[in-house]
């Protein structure tokens, strides 16, 4: 018997596979017609594996057609099932990863189906995703609670794990030496367990059922370092695709300290208003930055980034779906990776990448600038995009630290207005220390002079009408793109 048939880490592994403690409270909730049916849990912890297995033993009894978000072909036959709701029994897996209208449209027929009972002539759906999958549908049909079976599936016990361990020592006719060490490294993730009992046996040149009965050592240092560079080629190019941000500045590791601190959380999906209270100010201030609109944004726009990580900004969950991809980033060289990434060491810790300082009467071109500004992946403190943020505090005291330490660069659109009001003029008195050290971009709007801003500082000259047909496009090139250029 071969040894990638034994321990299996693509697909079902049909001869070391175990059933969940739960098992059979899933497979009877499945069973019954028109019950709708959730399985949540963190990923590697064998949610596709027990309803693939409870697929297979119903297969005589009950047909079952099997849905994923994650292809392409599988999304539009969801929408068909959206669109024209006909008797049938479907697993919707990876359920998270749908479009909102998507999720409601399918908690609205997992009601109806409820509702109807084993007399209903819609569809009986089987829903797969990670963590609060059962609230979020909760959420969005709330008084299907009680008709519809959630089931939470966990990582396995020590007992389970051994179990799977001692499945493949009887086919293998091989005995580990250290299985405990086994357990310590997977944490009970089904996956992993077989993917360190791959590697285990590949050290021990053990490719197949032995003749004559083997013990097998391991020194589980070496069988780390050994997957890692077995997933080296396969994940490599995407974390640091990750970590180089949407638009690549080497001064913009955010993104490398955000996936540095999930790896050091204790499973995935990681609440990010978690994650950010539980790490120091450097890597707070990361996650921070990027959290709110540019995470979600990097990974939509990339296909590579998309098919391999999750981000919701509504309840702030990020998640890799992949255990070989979260194995991965818990066991990389940080170090060598940033160098890799050709980041510079940077200078103190910024919330902001940019904070816009202006009067009233030019909002509408301070937000254009910030929204543009975001579109290249800076952070850009523009007051309203932060106003739930601040709720309660006093702006004066948020907005001297704003202005005077939290962002790295000054965007500040001068004129008489900006030199006569009272906050503009509070601005300045903050940021004033910033013109010194160059981190001061003025962009003059009228002739008006300033104390603190020297008369021959390099700056932009803007003068505009909001009348102007092509306003946004003068902005772009004669604002926006100078700011890129400068705050790299």
């Amino acid at each position: 018997m071969e040894l990638t048939d034994v321990f299996v880490t693509e697909g079902l592994p049909y001869l070391t596979y175990v059933n969940p403690p739960n098992y059979n409270e899933i497979l009877l909730d499945v069973k019954r017609k028109g019950k709708p049916v959730v399985i949540e849990g963190p990923s590697g912890t064998g949610k596709t594996s027990t309803i693939l297995q409870i697929l297979s033993e119903l297969k005589t009894d009950v047909k079952f057609t099997y849905l994923s978000a994650r292809k392409r072909d599988d999304v539009i036959k969801i929408l068909k099932l959206i669109n024209d709701p006909a008797p049938g029994n479907y697993v919707i897996d990876d359920f998270h990863r749908l479009v909102d209208n998507f999720k409601l449209s399918l908690s609205n027929m997992a009601k109806i189906s409820a509702d109807e009972g084993t007399e209903s002539t819609y569809p009986k759906l089987v829903i797969i995703g990670i963590n609060q999958t059962g609230s979020e549908l909760l959420n969005l049909a709330p008084d299907i609670a009680k008709r519809c079976g959630i089931h939470k599936i966990k990582p396995g016990t020590e007992a389970k794990i051994n179990s799977i361990i001692q499945r493949g020592e009887e086919l293998l006719n091989i005995k580990f030496l250290r299985p405990k060490s086994i357990y310590a490294e997977s944490k009970g993730d089904y996956w992993l367990t077989q993917l360190i009992c791959q590697t285990i046996c590949i050290q021990n040149d053990i490719l197949n059922t032995q003749i004559d009965f083997q013990i097998v050592s391991s020194n589980m240092k070496d069988v780390r370092k050994s997957i890692i560079e077995r997933l080296e080629n396969s994940y490599h190019t995407i974390v640091k695709e990750f970590c180089r941000g949407k638009r690549f500045r080497p001064s913009n590791n955010a993104y490398l300290r955000f996936l540095q601190s999930a790896s050091k959380m204790d499973d995935f999906p990681v609440d990010l208003n978690e994650m950010s209270a539980n790490v120091d100010d450097t890597y707070r201030a990361s996650i921070n930055s990027i959290k709110d609109h540019r995470l979600n944004v990097h990974i939509k726009e990339k296909p590579l980034l998309n098919t391999n990580f999750y981000y919701s900004p509504e309840t702030k969950l990020f998640n890799i779906e992949d255990p070989a991809l979260q194995y991965y980033i818990k066991h990389i060289d940080w170090r060598k990776l940033n160098k890799e990434c050709g980041f510079h060491k940077s200078n103190g810790i910024h919330t902001f990448d940019i904070a816009i300082s202006f009067a009233g009467e030019h909002r509408e071109l301070a937000e254009e600038i910030a929204h543009t500004l975001r579109l290249f992946d800076y952070e850009v403190f523009y007051d309203r995009l932060y106003e739930d943020n601040y709720l309660g505090r006093s702006w004066g005291k948020e907005f001297e630290r704003i202005f005077a330490s939290d962002s790295k660069f000054i965007v500040c659109l001068l004129d008489i207005n900006h030199r006569n009001k009272i906050w503009p003029t509070f601005e300045r008195e903050c940021f004033n220390e910033k013109v010194s050290t160059n981190e001061v971009i003025p962009i003059f709007l009228d002739d008006t002079k300033f104390v603190g801003i020297p008369s021959d500082l390099v700056s932009i000259k803007f003068k505009y009408s909001r009348k102007e047909s092509n306003l946004k496009d003068r902005i772009r090139k004669e604002i926006v793109y100078k700011i890129v250029n400068r705050v790299l």
